[in-house]
C-alpha cells in the first residue's frame, strides 16, 4: 500500500536576506509590538485603554500598529453590536504565543538596563 507523506516544511532562515521569516522578526521587534502584546497579555482592551497601558504611543501609530498586529494573525479586532460600537482587542491563540518570548525580553531589559546605561555612559566618555 502507497502511503501519502507530507513534504517537511520549508527551513526558515531568518538570518538569509531572501527568508520571510525576516519580516516576522522585523514586525515582532519593532518599536510598539513588544508593548502592545505585554498590555494584551493580561486580557482584551479596547483602543483607549490600550493607549494608555502602552504609554508615548500616539493614536495614529497605535492604529497602524494593530492592523499590522491583526493582518499577521496575532490580533484579533473585536466590534460589538452596540453604538457606537465597542471595539476590543485582544491575543489570537498565536499572539499569545509570542507573548513568553517577549517577556522574557521584558525582563532581560529589566534586569540590565542599569548595565546597559552604565557601559553607554563608559563608551560616551572615551
Amino acid at each position: 500500500m502507497h502511503t501519502l507523506t507530507t513534504p517537511p516544511p520549508p527551513a526558515f532562515d531568518v538570518l538569509s536576506p531572501q527568508c520571510p521569516s525576516r519580516t516576522v522578526l522585523r514586525h515582532v521587534t519593532d518599536r510598539w509590538t513588544p508593548l502592545i502584546v505585554s498590555a494584551l497579555e493580561e486580557g482584551p482592551l479596547r483602543f483607549g485603554r490600550l493607549r494608555e497601558r502602552v504609554g508615548g504611543i500616539t493614536p495614529k501609530v497605535l492604529t497602524e500598529t494593530l492592523r499590522s498586529l491583526e493582518r499577521d494573525g496575532l490580533v484579533l479586532r473585536t466590534v460589538g453590536p452596540t453604538s457606537p460600537p465597542r471595539v476590543d482587542y485582544e491575543l489570537t491563540e498565536l499572539g499569545a504565543t509570542l507573548a513568553g518570548p517577549i517577556q522574557t525580553l521584558r525582563s532581560w531589559a529589566q534586569e540590565h538596563a542599569e548595565a546597559v546605561l552604565s557601559a553607554r555612559d563608559r563608551y560616551d566618555a572615551e
